[in-house]
């Protein structure tokens, strides 16, 4: 007779995917609304700030799940933000695409060679995953430089103008109500999945992929889906950011880039999307504020402050928040 298995009710919640509630859409719902209202009183130099933090944000929290959530230390993370970008740029200055058309196609485009490059990349770990994909941020950077009158070269592509959906041109408050939609819907999406089957079986994957294979999970199949999904979430990312300046060149989306967004997540706290918002958030604006203040030594200062948030708590500032709520409960 077979013993009947007793499931605690802690482990019993776990292994459920939480139900969407009404109430979280309106809680979302109400994000983009604040998201979009700070930028009324907010100048044309500081809305232009504001809407590339909202990229960047974006772009760490879909990091945060593809390294600290899948456990793939993948370089080429910023690539597929700049061939989004470029992309939907050709296709519909270039090939004459209708806008729509051109998102998709695009969209296609990134997915095709976010799946050619994670197939084979899934036979490499840590160190040597990272190095291939750092060798393809590389190849991504020579194409563009030296694409001719495809890509514009190192000058890259400008001038073109804003495209229009449904008759209205994305521009001004229409295109910061995107670039938050974009934004809130890339945390909702990783959040809903972090918190599901796929979440659990990514940490599984990542902690022991010996282990995780033996409990019936297909690690292989884990790895490209995490892989491609980030990729097509940076994609959409870019596509934005191309009509934020109306103009995007290879010096935009340089290998120094991928590695600032490591460190907003190792700084922010890896595997935790609160944390990667903020690390994301440091990272972007702490330059900017120290730069006109002590002019070049910025980036020194800059260096020692993640330092020394890295030798005061490890875990980022995820920690350090943990820290003080502990605390305080005491």
């Amino acid at each position: 007779m077979k013993a009947p298995q007793i499931q605690t009710p802690a482990l019993a919640h776990s292994t459920q995917a939480r139900p969407f509630r009404p109430s979280k859409a309106l809680a979302y719902l109400l994000a983009i609304v604040l998201l979009v209202a700070v930028t009324l009183p907010l100048g044309t130099y500081q809305t232009d700030v504001y809407r590339k933090l909202l990229l960047w944000i974006a772009m760490a929290l879909g990091f945060n799940f593809l390294f600290g959530i899948a456990g793939q230390l993948a370089f080429s993370h910023f690539s597929f933000y700049g061939l989004g970008a470029y992309a939907v740029v050709i296709l519909w200055t270039q090939a004459g695409w209708p806008f729509p058309v051109a998102v998709a196609g695009a969209l296609i485009l990134c997915c095709t060679v976010a799946l050619a490059v994670a197939i084979p990349a899934t036979r490499l770990h840590g160190f040597y995953l990272a190095l291939a994909t750092l060798a393809l941020a590389q190849l991504v950077t020579m194409l563009l430089n030296e694409g001719g009158t495809l890509t514009g070269g190192a000058n890259g592509l400008a001038n073109y103008p804003a495209p229009s959906v449904l008759g209205l041109r994305l521009e001004g408050p229409l295109l910061t109500t995107l670039l938050v939609t974009v934004l809130v819907t890339t945390f909702a999406v990783l959040r809903r999945l972090d918190r599901g089957d796929f979440g659990r079986s990514c940490r599984a994957v990542r902690d022991d992929p010996a282990a995780a294979a033996a409990m019936g999970i297909d690690v292989v199949r884990t790895k490209v889906a995490a892989f491609v999904l980030t990729g097509v979430f940076a994609a959409l990312a870019g596509m934005c950011y191309a009509f934020v300046d109306r103009n995007v060149n290879p010096a935009a989306f340089d290998i120094e880039y991928a590695f600032q967004l490591l460190f907003a997540v190792v700084i922010g706290g890896v595997g935790r999307q609160w944390g990667a918002i903020a690390g994301a958030v440091l990272v972007y604006l702490l330059p900017l504020i120290l730069s006109p203040l002590i002019g070049h030594y910025h980036a020194l200062v800059f260096g020692m402050a993640v330092v020394l948030i890295m030798l005061l708590e490890p875990r980022g500032l995820a920690g350090i928040w943990q820290r003080l709520r502990a605390g305080r409960t005491r």
